[in-house]
């Protein structure tokens, strides 16, 4: 995905899921959705260690399957190694988009969702470029 597309696509994009959000403000899964939230967009937070609690103005579901309205990008604090177990909910929900943030990437977790027709940004932080294409500091 060029800069262009990535900076249209966040330019429209409102809903975004949170696959691993964490209380601790110390760690990526918290501060980044919370930038994110403080520009503007709806931060949907998954964790079932949290679930029920609220998050960024937002209760805290269990799982990809809880959430019952569409999903323009699907942010994903998660070890490679736990996503392929994640795969049929992502695809049941269908994002606009799949990050996975700095660090994470699963060659076949990507084929398959871009298989499916759902791009994928991999090992990037949604922080970093948000920021870097939108010259925000």
């Amino acid at each position: 995905m060029t800069d262009l597309e990535l900076k249209a696509y966040l330019e429209k994009a409102r809903n975004i899921a949170v696959l691993g959000a964490h209380k601790d403000p110390s760690r990526p899964a918290h501060y980044v959705p919370r930038y994110l939230w403080e520009k503007g967009y709806r931060i949907l937070p998954v964790n079932p260690r949290f679930a029920g609690e609220e998050l960024f103005g937002m209760r805290v579901v269990a799982s990809l399957e809880e959430i019952a309205e569409p999903v323009d990008i699907l942010d994903a604090f998660r070890p490679p190694e736990a996503l392929l177990a994640h795969l049929p909910e992502v695809l049941a929900l269908r994002p606009g988009l799949v990050w996975l943030q700095t660090g994470i990437r699963h060659p076949g977790f990507e084929e398959a969702l871009k298989e499916a027709g759902i791009p994928v940004v991999a090992d990037r932080c949604l922080m970093v470029e948000h920021r870097r294409l939108f010259g925000v500091h």
